[in-house]
């Protein structure tokens, strides 16, 4: 086996289905920790904190510790901490937002922010939105932590998505937000930095090809589709570009050939 491998899981579609665990998911990720390969559950769900995440795993069977959570609030708050160190934002979103944020620096404020960051939240007023418009207009940035337009919920039904809440904005406004969510490069690179891998020997485990496969594909990644979520297999052919693998679910990788099978396919080493 090459140790040297790291793997990037997204978790709702392919770890569990609402609050469901996938079977073979707890099996999968008790292999990762006991052959000792790295690996981060990569979401664009910016609402909790790796400790919340953590809990939420641990009530499904599945023990791992902060540092295997990764999530776009994450990607998006270590962004704009490179590009204005110390700078200020009006955020609408939730506390795994506010709380990396925090952590790196940046400042909460209500008025004449750098950014206006947009998450998600489950109880987004219009009032809120109105006031980031405003802003946006007379200057403020506006930074999106993804932009899927909805999120998968229970009983199989979804629920309005950042992207949704942040194209009412940029209607309004006629700016473009900026995302560092999946697909973008910037959370995908983070997350690799973070492993410690190099681009050909890091493995992206995906449900949905417009933002787990693409953003694999676009950095060079082995991907790994799963149709345990948003994907149907018939619907890959509608995409220019496609996985290097396809499983039926996650349990598919606890058998021996086929995990072999897909760490030791060769790819053209990219840095």
């Amino acid at each position: 086996m090459k140790k040297d491998l790291g793997f990037l899981i997204d978790m709702d579609g392919v770890i569990y289905r609402g609050g469901e665990l996938i079977p073979g998911a707890k099996e999968f990720i008790q292999k990762l920790l006991r052959e000792d390969y790295p690996f981060l559950f990569l979401t664009n769900n910016s609402q909790r904190n790796c400790r919340d995440v953590v809990a939420k795993l641990s009530r499904m069977g599945i023990k791992v510790a902060e540092k295997h959570i990764f999530t776009c609030a994450i990607a998006t708050a270590r962004y704009l901490a490179s590009q204005k160190p110390g700078g200020t934002a009006y955020v609408i979103g939730e506390g795994g937002l506010l709380t990396a944020l925090h952590q790196n620096g940046y400042s909460i404020v209500d008025d004449e922010p750098d950014y206006v960051v947009i998450g998600e939240g489950r109880t987004i007023m219009l009032e809120s939105v109105d006031k980031a418009i405003n802003m946006v207009m007379n200057g403020s940035k506006l930074i999106a932590t993804n932009l899927d337009a909805y999120c998968p919920s229970s009983n199989n039904s979804i629920r309005s998505g950042c992207g949704a809440f942040v194209s009412m904005i940029e209607m309004a406004t006629g700016k473009k937000a900026f995302s560092a969510g999946k697909p973008s490069p910037v959370m995908m690179r983070i997350a690799k930095s973070e492993l410690g891998t190099r681009s050909a020997q890091t493995i992206m485990i995906g449900d949905t090809m417009e933002t787990d496969i693409l953003g694999g594909v676009q950095m060079g990644f082995k991907t790994v589709l799963t149709l345990t979520g948003s994907t149907r297999r018939e619907e890959i052919e509608n995409f220019a570009y496609s996985p290097d693998h396809v499983i039926l679910s996650i349990k598919d990788l606890l058998d021996t050939d086929r995990f072999e099978q897909i760490m030791d396919q060769e790819l053209v080493p990219v840095n």
